[in-house]
């Protein structure tokens, strides 16, 4: 088990009960996705967590399967769901560059508060890309925290290497931005609920 993956097993019971940051940004980003949702959608999320988002999402899509690297969180996860009595959402303890994606694609993937945890988000976003059917929806929301956050940088170094925190990256709004044009996307909507929070972007896959 890696360091990564401690770490989160250490915080899932904790995270689970944080309540929501911004609930009222929370629930718009909830609304805006739901927009490019149809029933007959095979949707996939990484980085699900205690899957709040996977389970809020499953009556508007045919299936939605959620990843993440930490059974502690899938096992939160799966809990809620299984009590909700919603039978159209699985879990599955892999990260997204060992997850296989079924053969005819997907229509929509999920990468929420993750993006800025990975030290190859620009290769998962490429990734994403090529599991997305055409026309297929990637949905993100991201901190952008480089800039004068970078300060800050050798101090979460050290975190990470002791694994007391979490990996992050300090990426700028328009590095990101870059990448999902680089990776061939088309950017249908972005949207920043406030200045510094984190910014929500559902890019498209071309038909």
């Amino acid at each position: 088990m890696d360091k990564t993956t401690k770490f989160w097993d250490r915080i899932a019971d904790s995270y689970a009960k944080r309540p929501v940051a911004d609930e009222g940004a929370y629930l718009k980003k909830l609304e805006l996705t739901r927009e490019y949702f149809r029933p007959d959608m095979q949707v996939m999320e990484f980085g699900c967590g205690t899957g709040s988002t996977a389970i809020s999402h499953a009556p508007f899509v045919k299936h939605i399967h959620g990843i993440d690297v930490s059974p502690r969180m899938l096992a939160i996860a799966q809990g809620k769901a299984t009590a909700a009595e919603i039978e159209n959402i699985s879990f599955e303890c892999t990260s997204i560059d060992a997850y296989t994606p079924p053969d005819e694609g997907l229509d929509a993937i999920l990468g929420l508060s993750i993006l800025h945890l990975l030290d190859n988000w620009q290769a998962v976003i490429a990734r994403v890309n090529s599991m997305l059917k055409p026309g297929g929806v990637f949905v993100t929301s991201t901190a952008c925290i480089g800039g004068v956050m970078r300060l800050l940088q050798p101090v979460m170094a050290v975190g990470s290497f002791f694994g007391k925190l979490p990996s992050v990256q300090f990426l700028k709004e328009k590095d990101l931005l870059a990448a999902f044009t680089d990776a061939g996307f088309l950017i249908e909507h972005q949207w920043q609920p406030k200045p510094k929070q984190a910014i929500f972007i559902v890019a498209k896959k071309p038909e």
